[in-house]
């Protein structure tokens, strides 16, 4: 679902296009023609985890993706929290585990979804009990791991060579079929 910030959020007025100066020149941007407030549409934080039990990395289905689409454990930063607070925060309530230790592999964009993604590696112990919004979920050794051509795609990658391990991606057409139906909008629910 896509999500539009049409209204001012200070006043409720609807927002306009509207060019003003910035530090970096003239720039047009959503504003408030009543109180002045702009919609900066700054990229989201989202935090991701490698989550590594036992020498192996877990791979979690969410419960509104194809069946053969597999990835990291992901979520939002909460107001108040550290991301390595969140992340610990994510895999416990995703997963059930608990985090031992928490270190960041990288930052790295997400353009399709204005986001930038904070990837930790999170060694995890416990037994895994997922959250009701994952399905399903692998646990992979690292030789058998493959990474998508997307954000945390990458973040897998540069783990995987910080451990000596080449990273192999999927192809464009294994990628396509890991994909598939993923941006096709769910059934309508019959009454």
């Amino acid at each position: 679902m896509h999500y539009e910030t049409r209204f001012c959020t200070n006043c409720a007025t609807p927002l306009e296009s509207m060019v003003e100066m910035e530090d970096s020149g003239l720039k047009a941007r959503l504003r408030c023609p009543a109180c002045g407030w702009t919609h900066w549409n700054n990229p989201t934080p989202v935090l991701a985890a490698i989550v590594e039990v036992n020498g192996q990395v877990l791979l979690a289905r969410n419960a509104l993706w194809p069946p053969k689409m597999f990835a990291l454990i992901t979520g939002f930063m909460e107001a108040g929290e550290s991301p390595q607070e969140g992340i610990a925060r994510e895999v416990k309530e995703e997963t059930h585990l608990d985090a031992r230790s928490v270190t960041l592999v990288g930052a790295y964009e997400f353009l399709r979804m204005n986001q930038v993604i904070i990837a930790y590696h999170v060694v995890a112990e416990g037994e895994v009990r997922l959250s009701p919004e994952l399905v399903d979920y692998r646990m992979m050794d690292l030789k058998d791991l493959k990474c998508w051509p997307a954000g945390t795609g990458y973040a897998l990658a540069d783990w995987l060579k910080s451990r000596g391990h080449e990273p192999v991606f999927f192809t464009e057409e294994e990628n396509a079929e890991r994909r598939r139906g993923l941006d096709t909008p769910p059934e309508p629910a019959n009454d």
